[in-house]
């Protein structure tokens, strides 16, 4: 005998099969942490969730302002996680110069409460072992934050990333040493804090990131500017064992980088508390955070504590005691960091024949200062090779000669635009909005090549972060570099891999700071 479905039945059927489907395919709604489940946002096409501002270490206030970061409170029930938290602690954003307002953090919150990371995934379940990238920011070590538009992790999440994005503490809050904080850090070492924040980001990546279907084996660190400098230190410290497996480092290493002491440090810190009547570290800690930002401190950075920094970059490297992976690392053709008056033709060879002697004679070759117009660009490529292409030509050489497998680019692409931003070109940070695929978020007159561009270079930092090796089907061919060949990738219009073309410049500013 026939069994009939009455429509109703049907109906039933349907709408259970597609509660079922729907279940499947949103699995991710919510995310069991390990200090609680969060849930986040699904994108406008239904492929992309974001968690944002989910915390990864207790906020650093109070007592806890200047210690390494400690866990989180654990919660109940679900924590929304829809909207970024708080930027560390900086001035009010403002554009300048070349950079507009998607390089730059909200104008709120900002708060010394910023210990809070950011997740996009396009996986559909837990396990799925996508390769995970995480994202640190410039901004010299005393602004930005995960924030920024040009930062969104969507595109790279469609590309089979899962993006993380991280906030550190920064300036005064993130590098302050002092006697007292050295003898209770149990670690002997003050200072370094916005370091070890990165160390807690990681810690936190390597213990949750499979329930987003991220792969904790395979972890690329990222970033531009004071970013890269990070990356850098991470692969330079011990701290940063086994937490990840790549790093692309953008405009920026710190192998010519006169590192503050911690004794040096400590000093500064003592000093920094008398002026501002608070002498002890209790004093300190209760003076508030915009008190803390209107007086200066000396130490602007990184110091050689001997616990995230045991030694300078370059001498551990040089004792090949870094962390040994693959790295893909350049810089841009107009990083325009330069500082100080454009000086005369005249002028500026004086300045090379005090600088360098008997070698003025190169440095004139390779900066020429035919007249005043020839001598302001040679002091702008100097100024710019001299702060970062040197750096990362000495970081792309050591790794490389000791058997790590490196990928260099030169960021060539005039950058479009309108108004005073149309007389800049390949400027500093310029890169990021391509790599990451992120042009939407900048109001620039974007051209069919600029679209292509993004493609090409977030696909090769996706291949990159998935396998240690850019190149993949329909891409240009991206050479491996080494210190014989130098072999480089130029990302404009047309992408292909040459010998890099200011290769004596670059050498002969290297050799000046002991490098290769």
């Amino acid at each position: 005998m026939k069994r009939s479905i009455s429509f109703p039945g049907i109906a039933l059927v349907l709408i259970l099969g597609l509660i079922s489907f729907r279940k499947s395919a949103n699995s991710l709604e919510a995310i069991q942490t390990d200090a609680g489940r969060i849930s986040g946002v699904i994108n406008a096409t239904g492929d992309v969730y974001a968690f944002k501002g989910i915390p990864f270490a207790a906020p650093p206030v109070g007592d806890l302002r200047w210690k390494a970061p400690q866990p989180v409170k654990p919660w109940e029930g679900i924590r929304k996680c829809e909207s970024f938290g708080p930027s560390p602690m900086q001035a009010p954003p403002v554009p300048f110069s070349m950079w507009s307002e998607e390089f730059l953090i909200p104008k709120e919150p900002i708060s010394e409460d910023c210990l809070y990371l950011n997740v996009w995934t396009g996986a559909k379940s837990a396990g799925e072992k996508r390769p995970v990238i995480v994202w640190t920011y410039g901004g010299g070590f005393l602004s930005g934050g995960s924030a920024v538009p040009i930062y969104d992790g969507e595109a790279m999440a469609k590309k089979g990333i899962v993006f993380v994005s991280i906030n550190y503490r920064m300036g005064v809050f993130g590098f302050f040493a002092h006697p007292e904080l050295t003898k209770e850090s149990g670690r002997n070492a003050s200072g370094n804090y916005a370091i070890l924040d990165q160390v807690a980001a990681l810690q936190w990546v390597k213990r949750n990131i499979a329930a987003f279907g991220g792969d904790p084996d395979n972890v690329t660190i990222a970033g531009e500017s004071a970013g890269a400098y990070s990356v850098n230190i991470l692969e330079a410290s011990p701290l940063g064992k086994n937490l990840f497996q790549k790093a692309i480092a953008e405009s920026g290493a710190m192998f010519s980088t006169p590192f503050t002491s911690l004794t040096k440090a400590e000093e500064a810190g003592e000093a920094y508390g008398k002026s501002l009547n608070a002498p002890d570290l209790a004093d300190l800690r209760k003076v508030s955070a915009e008190d803390l930002m209107k007086k200066p401190y000396a130490v602007w950075g990184p110091i050689v504590d001997g616990y995230v920094l045991p030694g300078s970059i370059t001498s551990i490297f040089t004792a090949g005691k870094e962390n040994k992976i693959p790295l893909l690392t350049g810089w841009n053709q107009e990083e325009f960091m330069f500082f100080g008056s454009v000086k005369s033709a005249a002028d500026f060879k004086k300045d090379m024949n005090d600088q360098y002697g008997a070698d003025a004679h190169t440095a004139l070759e390779n900066y020429p200062a035919t007249n005043d117009s020839v001598a302001a660009v040679s002091q702008y490529r100097m100024s710019s090779d001299q702060v970062f292409g040197t750096q990362n030509f000495t970081w792309a050489n050591m790794q490389s000669d000791q058997g790590a497998k490196v990928y260099m680019y030169r960021f060539t692409h005039k950058v479009p635009g309108a108004g005073e931003y149309a007389k800049y070109g390949a400027f500093h940070g310029s890169e990021i909005p391509y790599a990451y695929n992120n042009l939407k978020f900048s109001n620039r007159p974007w051209q069919p090549a600029d679209l292509k561009l993004a493609d090409i270079m977030s696909s090769y930092w996706a291949n990159f972060a998935a396998t240690g090796n850019p190149n993949g089907k329909g891409l240009p061919e991206w050479d491996l570099y080494n210190s014989k060949t130098n072999e480089i990738m130029i990302l404009n219009e047309q992408c292909y891999s040459e010998k890099m073309p200011d290769l004596n410049a670059i050498k002969f500013l290297a050799s000046k700071i002991g490098s290769k």
